[in-house]
């Protein structure tokens, strides 16, 4: 936890899968609490099936 006076900036870098339009962020007290919901995972890929007729 990092309590400072005045003003400061922090940066971070957020996984792919950060859903950056569900970003939260609460200041209570001098302590500011954010908040990053993660997307779903992606729905895997199925196979392609191709039917090939054989004369």
């Amino acid at each position: 936890m990092e309590r400072r006076v005045g003003k400061f900036m922090r940066k971070f870098v957020l996984p792919e899968n950060a859903n950056l339009d569900a970003i939260s962020a609460v200041a209570k007290e001098g302590v500011l609490t954010v908040g990053v919901e993660k997307l779903p995972p992606p729905e895997p890929k199925r196979p392609k099936t191709i039917h090939v007729n054989v004369a």
